[in-house]
């Protein structure tokens, strides 16, 4: 083989590897849209409205939030399209190496999730998406960094996350009802437990005195830890901020990380949020 001929060869190897990503990446797109428009069409076309009976008998700290987040007469649209932007930290407490992101997720709990983002830090740009099914990311667009998901261990961190931010952003999605149930921990504090195709998972809310959902914490199933081993920890974050949006008081800042509440946390999600949409038909 001559070197003209090598060069030709290799040429041509790098255009198809690259043009082999470039479909690699057009698939996930793909895949991301479609799974945000089957969680998005599993939104009730005719709710019913919020009444302040519904949670009459719900713990007094869980009733006064869902007064606090829900509107009476509010329709009790489940199904939310959040757009943030924030940063996003790849590293550790000593060395957060924040990205700033932007991003939009589909929350529809407990069916699922599709948090889908771009994120950069100086030159380097990261995207992908995050959901119940997979962790997809993309250095530049063209090279996969992370290609995870479709095992017991994904599956159950996943639900622990979008079970939690349930209460941050549906909170109509948490009412009791099959699989969901409410228990009082003291006077500001309510456990809300999710039951869902052979997952569980609860979570504590923390209220102020009317009723404004301060900060969430809850045992998540997770391998962020120096060894590297799935199991259950604790996360948590804040939240403040809160803005209405289309009769529900939801929050605008959030922030969130491994290890709540000891001296290895530090919050790796700091997300502002600009719209809230609940779309239906």
């Amino acid at each position: 083989m001559t070197a003209m001929t090598a060069m030709t060869f290799a040429i041509v190897l790098l255009i198809l590897t690259v043009l082999a990503l470039l479909g690699w990446r057009l698939l996930d797109h793909r895949a991301d849209l479609k799974a945000m428009h089957a969680l998005t069409a599993s939104q009730s076309s005719q709710p019913p409205i919020l009444t302040a009976d519904m949670v009459a008998h719900l713990p007094e700290p869980a009733r006064r939030y869902f007064l606090y987040t829900i509107k009476p007469g509010t329709p009790l649209w489940s199904v939310a399209r959040i757009t943030m932007a924030g940063r996003f930290g790849m590293g550790n407490k000593d060395k957060p190496n924040y990205l700033d992101f932007t991003a939009t997720q589909v929350l529809a709990m407990p069916d699922g999730f599709v948090w889908k983002m771009r994120a950069r830090q100086g030159l380097i740009r990261l995207s992908g998406s995050d959901s119940h099914c997979w962790t997809r990311f993309w250095l530049m667009g063209l090279l996969p960094v992370a290609h995870l998901g479709g095992n017991p261990d994904h599956t159950l961190s996943a639900f622990g996350r979008y079970v939690a931010e349930a209460v941050f952003w549906t909170p109509a999605a948490l009412l009791p009802g099959p699989g969901i149930t409410w228990e009082g921990l003291g006077p500001d504090i309510a456990r809300v437990t999710i039951n869902y195709r052979g997952l569980s998972q609860s979570v504590d809310l923390t209220v102020a005195a009317d009723g404004q959902p301060t900060q969430v914490r809850f045992e998540r199933w997770s391998n962020a830890n120096p060894e590297k081993q799935h199991r259950l920890q604790p996360f948590g974050g804040y939240l403040s901020e809160f803005r209405y949006f289309q009769g529900f008081r939801l929050p605008t800042h959030v922030e969130a990380g491994n290890h709540f509440a000891t001296d290895q946390y530090f919050p790796f999600f700091v997300a502002d949020v600009t719209a809230v949409e609940f779309p239906h038909e």
